[in-house]
């Protein structure tokens, strides 16, 4: 049975926006006043000690999360490197956290409502319920548009943000004292703002599904830490040298009454919109890292797998979705108040990130053979263990000056997760950690590989998958019969409110045809002598998996089923080949294959042999399938010249100079071949009518834009709509420029 794989979906950019759509929320908007009231100005202090305590955890995850991309993130880490005892405390304290943390943002969104509806506590705590509903309801029903939203929010709040900094700097008056309650009060109001740091943990949760993830998972949570906390400072610094520290702290819209001041009532009216979307955007992040949280828990058999349960219809684990939102309403219900709520996320998580310090030094002591790191936190000038151990005893510095209540709730939750490891997972749960490992450690070994020919084959219906390899097969061959080699490929697609893990946890169904077919695959290999490996993916997106595949396998051709024509919605919101076609840097193929045809059965091979840059690679696939028949189908070159009464070259004499150009360029000018020119006035009607009486048609991919194709149509798509034929459409390797943003990112990490 093929070991399950998990599409990576996710570059720098959406990294960086799912840490950072949890950091620029509520925290922003809400917590100045709190902070303000604990510390006074020198609240600015917190934040950057926060700031530097969350970059030194960022650090210690990044080296876990590339040593382990798993779901479950800091949970995953921990329970891997302590064993299922201390995964028990921070699984439920990650799931607490994002719980009372998503708490905090609705509140923090029916507070900034009161700017334009007055009401009190309680109208306050019923516009966060509804909203907590709302939201608990589109996870239930699993909306895709959700990530892609976030991220125009997210874009959106920092422009808000840079607008308000730049003209508050120019109307600071006087901070007034600094330091009103001492430092003690400073250290404490870490704790407090500490929950505005947690977005780089959900990066860490969606681990698994990163691209490039030694470059783009530390790049991304450092990225995450940094901008939130030199925006907060600022943010600080304008309010609290804007208002007094009295009106500061008494405030519920703190930065609205600031931008009040500033920008008057445009600016305060647009604060308010931001805030409204940076609460609800922050909370739905929550909701969904919790999700994940509960799934890595029912794997490892700390929970029960009753809660993961995918929804037959949304595939969504609507269960953990359910009970989540649920405690998230009760939160609010009973009236915890909104520095309460704040408080105990920052808790649960300085006691996650503490253990995270921990799991660090003991996986790069123990060096388990499957803990890889791509990035690896630098042995130069003592970082290593320096940043762990640091990181670790700030950590604990802070826990130990947070209030006595919040103490208390946060121990309640760690001794939940105690008495649940005890009366429940103890039993259940596999894990055993590494401790012992780290304290007597065995060396490993890796292993390497070695590069050959490769053609990618994407499968997904048994009717067709013989031939698609067969053809496949025989343009591998026509490389290097020893070194030739297949990937078969086939994904199974989920949407993004489910962990990549669950899906496949509770879709046995699909598992099992994925398996059936892959086994197919293998057999079919076998028949035809030909070397080959197969892959099942669980992913976001069939087309952007299989693009990941051939940039991993550095293919050189990738042949795909195709069914000939497109929908209506096909054409304007395009197919799952689309992608491939448009971006994969290697040779494509789209297959359409006459029904009951095989490749025994090949007779007669035509190819269109135009002008275009496609026509010699068209030309070539078909040489290709040709000698995989031992001779035994006869090719012909196609061209067809319109009627011209110029005094120029005879149409016939200049179709044949193409053809002969076309089998030079394609290297089948020795294969036996007949050369066909037609001279017509209608070029496509005739190409239409002379394809008929071929059993393969090979045609080179369209350049038409999508606009054009959708309002138009294009050549090769009413071929493959219209004969009766197999039609292969063919595209050369090409290489995707890199935009600037790839470019960007690729000198920052040099």
């Amino acid at each position: 049975m093929d070991e399950q794989e998990l599409a990576r979906d996710l570059g720098f950019l959406e990294a960086y926006t799912i840490g950072l759509g949890t950091m620029i929320g509520a925290g922003i908007f809400v917590l100045p006043s709190i902070a303000a009231e604990a510390a006074g100005p020198a609240s600015m202090i917190s934040f950057i000690l926060g700031g530097v305590v969350s970059l030194l955890a960022a650090l210690s995850l990044s080296e876990l999360a590339t040593g382990m991309p798993k779901a479950g993130g800091s949970y995953y880490y921990v329970n891997r490197a302590l064993g299922s005892f201390f995964g028990s405390i921070v699984g439920w304290g990650m799931w607490a956290g994002l719980m009372f943390a998503s708490a905090f943002y609705m509140l923090g969104f029916g507070q900034y409502l009161t700017y334009f509806i007055p009401m009190g506590s309680t109208g306050v705590a019923i516009a966060a319920l509804i909203m907590s509903a709302i939201l608990t309801g589109v996870n239930y029903y699993g909306v895709k548009e959700t990530g892609a939203l976030q991220n125009v929010i997210v874009i959106a709040l920092i422009g808000l943000i840079i607008v308000f900094v730049a003209f508050g700097v120019l109307h600071v008056d006087t901070l007034g004292e600094f330091n009103p309650n001492g430092w003690g009060a400073v250290v404490a109001t870490i704790g407090t703002v500490y929950v505005t740091f947690i977005g780089f943990e959900v990066i860490a949760t969606s681990a698994e599904e990163i691209k490039n993830p030694s470059r783009n998972l530390p790049l991304s949570m450092i990225a995450a830490v940094v901008t939130p906390t030199l925006l907060y400072v600022l943010v600080m610094f304008v309010s609290t040298g804007t208002l007094d520290i009295d009106a500061l702290a008494s405030s519920r819209i703190p930065v609205a009454d600031v931008a009040q001041q500033i920008l008057g009532t445009v600016g305060a009216i647009t604060m308010v919109v931001g805030a409204v979307l940076a609460t609800v955007s922050s909370a739905n992040a929550s909701i969904l890292s919790a999700a994940r949280v509960n799934f890595a828990m029912g794997r490892d058999k700390i929970l029960s797998n009753w809660l993961n349960e995918v929804h037959n219809r949304f595939r969504t684990p609507y269960r953990a979705i359910i009970a989540t939102g649920a405690i998230i309403l009760l939160l609010i219900t009973v009236g915890v108040g909104i520095g309460t709520l704040a408080e105990v996320a920052s808790f649960a998580y300085l006691v996650t990130y503490s253990l995270v310090h921990i799991a660090v030094i003991v996986m790069r002591r123990a060096d388990p053979a499957d803990y890889d790191p791509a990035f690896e936190i630098p042995d130069r000038f003592f970082l290593f263990p320096l940043v762990p151990i640091l990181g670790f005893l700030a950590c604990v510095w802070v826990l130990v000056q947070m209030r006595p209540l919040v103490q208390l709730l946060g121990l309640g939750i760690v001794g939940v997760g105690i008495l649940w490891y005890f009366g429940y997972a103890r039993d259940r749960a596999v894990r055993e950690g590494l401790l012992g490992e780290a304290i007597a450690p065995t060396p490993t070994l890796s292993a390497d590989g070695q590069g050959r020919y490769r053609v990618v084959v994407p499968v997904a219906n048994p009717e067709t998958e013989r031939e698609l390899l067969r053809l496949a097969a025989a343009s591998a061959h026509a490389h290097d019969d020893e070194q030739a080699e297949l990937i078969a490929v086939n994904v199974i697609e989920v949407p993004q409110q489910t962990s990549l893990s669950q899906d496949l946890e509770f879709e046995q169904e699909r598992v099992q045809k994925q398996q059936y077919l892959l086994d197919e695959a293998r057999d079919i290999a076998n028949d035809l002598d030909v070397g080959l490996r197969t892959r099942a993916i669980v992913g976001r997106n069939v087309g952007d998996v299989v693009l990941d595949v051939i940039e991993e396998e550095n293919a050189d051709h990738v042949l795909l089923g195709w069914k000939g024509s497109r929908s209506t919605r096909e054409h304007i919101l395009g197919s799952n080949i689309d992608p491939i076609i448009e971006r994969a840097p290697c040779e494509a193929t789209l297959v359409k294959l006459k029904a009951d045809q095989t490749h025994d059965n090949i007779e007669d091979i035509v190819v269109l042999a135009g002008e275009g840059p496609l026509a010699p690679v068209a030309a070539r696939r078909a040489g290709e399938f040709v000698a995989a028949t031992q001779g035994n189908a006869r090719l012909t070159l196609l061209n067809v010249q319109r009627e011209s009464d110029e005094a120029e070259q005879d149409p016939t004499e200049r179709g044949e100079a193409v053809i002969e150009d076309v089998a030079e360029a394609a290297g089948i000018e020795f294969m036996d071949y007949d050369s066909c020119v037609i001279v017509a006035d209608d070029i496509e009607t005739t190409i239409l009518d002379v394809v008929g009486e071929y059993d393969t048609i090979c045609v080179g991919a369209t350049r038409s834009g999508t606009v054009s194709q959708a309002l138009f149509g294009s050549l090769p798509e009413t071929i493959g709509e219209h004969a009766s034929g197999t039609v292969a459409m063919v595209r050369g390797s090409k290489q995707t420029p890199q935009s600037i943003r790839d470019g960007l990112v690729a000198r920052l990490t040099q």
